[in-house]
């Protein structure tokens, strides 16, 4: 990890928020698409459930969201930094939905948003418990 401490407040803020905004970023991109699987490899269409992609999928952008919560904040914030990077991913994931309804050939679902969060809710658990700093 890069040692951003000595850095000026907007670099850290860049530093921590940037993947995660650009990860969120791709997840809106793929689901303004009508046909997301043209775009992924094959492999994970025809092996793996629709659930644990969006699991994996919010997972991560909780794990980038705990991440920045935890560095790029101050220290209230960062004392509740898993809660609220699955808050944010959730949150997110409700946008997500409500997003595919208007998308062509797509649908909203309430069970995509729960494997959302309960993917959110593995991803920022786990890292914090990887990564305790």
């Amino acid at each position: 990890m890069c040692d951003v401490t000595r850095q000026s407040v907007p670099a850290q803020v860049l530093w921590y928020w940037a993947p995660a905004a650009l990860y969120a970023g791709l997840i809106f991109y793929l689901s303004a698409q009508s046909h997301p699987e043209d775009d992924l490899p094959s492999f994970l269409f025809k092996e793996v459930s629709d659930k644990v992609l969006h699991a994996v999928e919010y997972g991560i952008l909780a794990v980038l969201c705990y991440r920045a919560f935890r560095w790029a904040a101050g220290p209230a914030i960062a004392r509740q930094a898993v809660v609220l990077a699955i808050l944010a991913a959730s949150v997110y994931g409700i946008t997500d939905e409500v997003h595919q309804a208007f998308v062509p050939l797509r649908e909203s679902s309430w069970q995509d948003w729960l494997a959302d969060t309960i993917g959110a809710f593995i991803g920022a658990m786990s890292w914090r418990s990887i990564r305790p700093e």
